[in-house]
């Protein structure tokens, strides 16, 4: 884990608090289109925590952002289990997930990133 959060500090620390939360953000979405988002959460946290103390930043907004970003699974069937169930059962096809799930992964994305830092604040 500290290897991993030594290599994601030093290029982040180039990047504003804001747009280091939002890489975080988009790290942890991908991943939960690929793997269940509990597991995506559990791997996640401990990197999150650890950037944002590596970057002198408070970790709160940094774990809410993974929460959110685990928990917004739309654009891909395999991410929840709901969406798995609803797949083959309504019809639905890769590109319907994609078509409607990517807009609002990127829609939650945006909501999270603003809101997160303005309720809990990046400076210690």
């Amino acid at each position: 884990m500290t290897l991993i959060v030594e290599t994601l500090s030093e290029p982040l620390r180039q990047l504003s608090p804001i747009l280091a939360l939002a890489l975080i953000y988009a790290v942890t979405s991908v991943l939960t289109e690929l793997v269940t988002n509990n597991a995506v959460a559990v791997i996640m946290t401990p990197i999150a925590v650890g950037v944002a103390a590596a970057l002198g930043l408070d970790p709160r907004a940094f774990v809410v952002v993974v929460m959110f970003g685990a928990s917004a699974s739309f654009a891909t069937p395999v991410g929840y289990q709901t969406n798995t169930m609803v797949y083959n059962a309504g019809g639905y096809r890769f590109t319907d997930f994609l078509r409607l799930g990517l807009p609002m992964n990127i829609l939650a994305g945006a909501v999270t990133v603003v809101l997160a830092p303005i309720i809990w604040p990046l400076e210690p």
